[in-house]
């Protein structure tokens, strides 16, 4: 087996300052953290600091600029303008997505596809051996009471584990305030279902993921998109006033690395959104599946770390970071706690015992911290390596989003561009993509596709975003 190298400390922050000026998040002629200032923040020595600025010098990203600093060279390319903050139309609506979303996601199943639609992590990033012995010498050393229901709340190993973690989101759990579940579709659905009934609002992001629309759309419940900045989230002043128009049963939203968008609410803004809801006494339904990968060393706070009256149902899983085929996921619902605990019992009985324990195992002994330093930093470079690629090869009028974190871009093509025709068009070239009215309750979006960056750069994938920007530009000359 291939030991894996970690990279010394000078190339983590080459690729970290690399990476944020391919993302046009340090853009030229701005100037760069100063060798004392990165130093403190990263901990690591100025000489550590200066050769890795040496370094990004020698290879034309940075220039030093006498008593002055280090800035971003001026560059033959820049990124593509970010898409505006979006604005649906006001008013709840039924949601009608669950057709169109099976079929974009049947016509994607084959193995020979260039893989750009759905939002998984790479099989080549994934820590899947060591998962799998984990599981195996457990189940060696419990023999047949591997075999048996692991009912709610779940593993109290695992939930030992999220309640540590969850201090890195200034979230302070016990391991009782935790129940787990089948992945993190079903920490929502049960979530949704303790607090809201048939005809009732739920207030959500636009766009958001199509697994939340799925949810409300099958409990017969109406969604209120609400705008949503491509950068910093929700509208937390368009929410409080849609709130003052019409009853909101709950906000639900991806609170760190939308997804599509790969937005982030600033900590400041989740404080205000907490603070907003408690004042109605509305719940928030928090999806925090992608916190753990930003591309920046700290992880940022979840929504419930202000949470003080129990009113936020944090959910997440392991299955965008760790183990998509484990299907493990959790819960903290706060004040909900028997509510959803009832409907777990009600939908799904127990969570597979196995792979509860073989992620407590794998998050106890170090393993997941060093996977995820190595997986952020990938996502970062793919991320940026995406972006160059559709500045390239997509025409003028394009825009992309640049998360700082995840693995997806949201993009938005030329004016007239229908994304489901372009998915039509890709499919013929084995290529899948996600096109945007399957993340809209109204199915908006109609010239947006988003793209996922998760698995390694790859002449395929090049090829793959030459042939859309192809089809992108006949598209729009139609």
């Amino acid at each position: 087996m291939t030991r894996e190298v970690t990279p010394l400390l000078y190339e983590q922050i080459v690729a970290h300052i690399g990476s944020l000026v391919d993302r046009g998040a340090l853009r030229p002629g701005e100037r760069i953290p100063s060798v004392r200032r990165l130093s403190l923040q990263r901990g690591v020595s100025i000489n550590t600091v200066l050769q890795a600025y040496r370094l990004l010098e020698d290879r034309g990203l940075i220039e030093a600029r006498p008593q002055s600093g280090y800035y971003v060279r001026p560059r033959l390319w820049r990124p593509p303008p970010e898409p505006e903050p979006s604005d649906p139309p006001p008013g709840a609506t039924r949601v009608s997505v669950v057709d169109l979303v099976m079929s974009v996601l049947h016509a994607a199943r084959s193995p020979d596809i260039v893989p750009l639609g759905a939002a998984v992590p790479s099989p080549e990033l994934l820590p899947t051996l060591a998962l799998n012995r984990a599981m195996a010498s457990i189940a060696r050393r419990l023999g047949r009471s591997s075999n048996a229901y692991e009912f709610s709340p779940g593993s109290e190993a695992l939930r030992v584990q999220i309640a540590r973690r969850a201090l890195e989101a200034g979230c302070t759990l016990a391991p009782d305030d935790i129940i787990t579940t089948c992945g993190c579709q079903e920490a929502l659905m049960l979530s949704v279902l303790a607090v809201a009934r048939p005809g009732d609002t739920i207030a959500i992001e636009s766009p958001t993921f199509y697994g939340i629309l799925q949810t409300i759309e099958v409990l017969g419940l109406r969604a209120l998109e609400i705008p949503t900045h491509p950068r910093d989230g929700m509208n937390i002043e368009a929410l409080a006033f849609a709130i003052e128009q019409r009853r909101v049963r709950a906000v639900l939203l991806v609170s760190n690395f939308n997804n599509p968008l790969g937005s982030r609410l600033p900590d400041a803004r989740k404080r205000q959104l907490v603070a907003l809801l408690a004042a109605h006494d509305i719940p928030l339904i928090e999806d925090d599946i992608y916190g753990d990968l930003g591309f920046d060393p700290v992880r940022p706070k979840s929504a419930k770390a202000f949470d003080r009256k129990g009113l936020v149902l944090l959910c997440s899983s392991f299955s965008k970071t760790l183990a998509p085929g484990y299907r493990v996921g959790w819960v903290a619902p706060g004040r909900f706690m028997r509510e959803v605990e009832r409907m777990k019992l009600v939908s799904s009985v127990a969570t597979p015992t196995l792979p509860q324990l073989a992620i407590a195992e794998f998050l106890s002994n170090g393993g997941y911290d060093r996977y995820l330093r190595r997986v952020r930093r990938a996502y970062a470079e793919q991320v940026g390596t995406m972006t160059r690629a559709i500045s390239r090869s997509f025409p003028d009028g394009t825009k992309v989003t640049r998360p700082l974190g995840g693995y997806v871009l949201w993009v938005e093509l030329p004016r007239g561009v229908d994304a489901l025709e372009l998915h039509r068009l890709a499919l013929t070239q084995r290529i899948s993509i996600a096109p945007g009215p399957i993340f809209s309750a109204k199915q908006k979006y109609r010239n947006f596709v988003r793209l996922n960056c998760a698995h390694p750069w790859s002449e395929a994938i090049e090829q793959a975003v030459v042939t859309l920007g192809r089809l992108v530009a006949e598209l729009a000359r139609l």
